[in-house]
């Protein structure tokens, strides 16, 4: 059962009438009861970061100070202001709490991430993507408690007793013949969540993209399907109407846009969001989304043609979104023309004691494994996530793409030619700087490898034709996901063109790629490393299913760490080897 915290601040009604003194003063039995103001607070894309991620990355959207943002302290500071004085106040999120997480809370499956959460009163989040990670198990064990299946206990006088805010799933369900035997069907945790606001019922609908499947490993989904984000949540909506009696609902939905404006404008928005907020039902008030790592603040027509809110926090708690939600007493629903909506940036001035104790806690735990040195490099390496839309080819995807194929290049550990990387498994980037740890310049310590890689993937090596490994090329360049690119880290030795002007499918000329200057063959086998994820199609590279004879090539962690320790220092690789015409 899920456990609702009892230390949520008390959700009262707010005094519709005030008696002053004069019966001149006194309101006529014909005026409409003053209505109820609720604060949203909303952010999403989390992962996880407890520690202050690395300067401010929201690109041209970044404040014209350019303020360094972010960190679980200010993050909690920040909303706490924000509540400061306010009557009615909810903090959501939209999924990715957990998953793709730095070392601090990743080391620890997560644990760390729920703590700070749970410090920061979050009342409720939908889920996304990088929630499955681990699978529907894990996330189970996440949501309700209990020791990891392996690492154990981290604490074993306190055992982790699950969140106390609920995750909500209302597209993940249970497939026909699972293997729990479980209800067809079924959601794998609760889709709706109902908060009463001075007396007024406020539903909410949390749910992941339809898509992903896409991006996390096969074998913890196996027993879940993932829906359509708009049938299920107008069908949700219906329900908390119908039965519940609710007519304020806001949508959290872990899928996203991109704009080009500033941090909390909406110039330009594109992508699955605007499709998906075009055809909910109007019946939902607000939409809280995120996946994409945007910021924005933005009205898109519902199906009706009335304007509703459309909002994203950016992510790694660097941005928190304030909506406002006038609810009509009479109506028990949003007035819609008065919602108002912020983005505001998390800045790094007063810490929150309680989020520094957090973290003094596990770092504790974490100081003698994360500051092993593992090995040294000449300059700054970076191409993660966090400074690019994973649309170019970059320097340190080449770089985990050249320590996979030198771990699995010898016949008795795979015997590949090639190793692929794909850019959303690089989370982190490296810094030739040393760290306020001490380690020194140069050297790069076994917590800031995991930082760059946190999702403890396997190496598989497969035999793939030269007609398949080409498809898989033309893969980067499929406009229909999230992102219109999804570039793959590329091994030393391989190189290829490609044509942005051309059509999909035939961006990449045939005649283009090459393995050490020799033009690849179609009908020609070739040993390819990729990680389990992309073995498995993730982030839609079909052309990899394809792939047989596969053998395991060990942890991609360890193949990075070892690669770092023999070939140190380590310079930069160039981004020579794709080559836009």
């Amino acid at each position: 059962m899920t456990r609702i915290p009892s230390r949520r601040t008390a959700l009262t009604a707010a005094v519709g009438l005030t008696l002053v003194a004069g019966l001149a003063a006194m309101p006529t039995a014909s005026a409409d009861p003053a209505p109820v103001r609720l604060q949203l607070l909303s952010f999403n894309d989390y992962h996880g970061n407890l520690l202050p991620p690395d300067g401010s990355p929201l690109g041209s959207k970044v404040d014209p100070s350019g303020s360094v943002l972010g960190g679980s302290e200010y993050l909690a500071s920040t909303l706490s202001s924000l509540r400061a004085g306010v009557e009615n106040s909810l903090t959501v999120a939209a999924g990715d709490n957990i998953g793709g997480s730095t070392f601090l809370s990743g080391l620890f499956h997560d644990e760390p991430s729920v703590d700070s959460l749970e410090a920061m009163h979050l009342d409720v989040t939908s889920v996304g993507n990088h929630e499955f990670d681990e699978g529907v198990d894990e996330l189970l064990r996440m949501q309700y408690g209990g020791c990891h299946p392996r690492a154990g206990c981290y604490f074993p006088d306190q055992p982790y007793d699950g969140a106390d805010f609920p995750w909500l799933a209302a597209n993940v369900v249970y497939k026909p013949g699972n293997s729990k035997g479980i209800q067809p069907g079924t959601p794998v945790l609760p889709g709706t969540w109902v908060r009463k606001v001075g007396n007024i019922k406020v539903g909410f609908i949390g749910m992941t993209l339809e898509g992903t499947p896409e991006l996390v490993a096969q074998t913890g989904i196996a027993d879940v399907e993932f829906r359509d984000e708009v049938e299920t949540a107008n069908r949700a909506a219906s329900w908390l109407r119908e039965t519940q009696g609710v007519r304020a609902i806001v949508v959290l939905v872990h899928e996203g846009g991109f704009q080009t404006g500033q941090y909390s404008q909406c110039t330009g928005i594109s992508g699955p969001i605007v499709s998906i907020a075009q055809n909910l039902d109007p019946s939902i008030d607000a939409v809280v989304t995120g996946h994409t790592h945007q910021p924005y603040v933005c009205s898109i027509p519902d199906p009706a043609g009335q304007p509703r809110t459309v909002t994203s926090a950016s992510s790694f708690g660097r941005v928190v979104t304030e909506t406002w939600l006038t609810l009509d007493r009479r109506t028990k629903d949003v007035v819609r023309s008065q919602t108002t909506s912020v983005n505001h940036l998390v800045l790094r001035t007063t810490p929150d004691p309680a989020l520094t104790a957090i973290i003094a806690k596990w770092q504790a735990l974490s100081a003698p494994i994360a500051g092993r040195i593992v090995g040294r490099i000449t300059a700054d390496i970076t191409g993660s996530v966090k400074d690019t839309n994973r649309d170019r080819e970059t320097s340190l995807q080449n770089l985990i793409a050249d320590a996979q194929l030198e771990a699995t290049a010898s016949p008795a550990n795979g015997g590949s030619v090639i190793a692929l990387m794909n850019s959303g498994g690089v989370r982190d980037n490296l810094f030739y700087a040393g760290s306020s740890a001490g380690e020194g310049d140069g050297n790069v310590t076994y917590g800031e490898a995991f930082n760059v890689q946190p999702f403890g993937n396997l190496l598989v090596s497969m035999d793939l034709s030269g007609a398949k490994l080409q498809e898989a090329l033309e893969q980067m360049y499929v406009g229909t996901r999230s992102r219109k690119q999804l570039f793959l880290g590329i091994s030393n030795g391989l190189t290829f063109d490609w044509l942005q002007g051309n059509p999909e499918g035939s961006k990449v000329p045939n005649d283009s790629v090459r393995l050490n200057g020799v033009p690849i063959v179609d009908t020609q086998v070739y040993r390819v490393t990729v990680n389990n994820f992309l073995a498995a199609g993730g982030d839609g590279f079909t052309a990899f299913l394809a792939g047989t004879n596969r053998v395991g090539g060990g942890d991609d962690l360890d193949a990075f760490a070892a690669y770092l320790g023999a070939n140190s220092p380590v310079s930069p690789p160039p981004t020579n080897r794709v080559n836009e015409l």
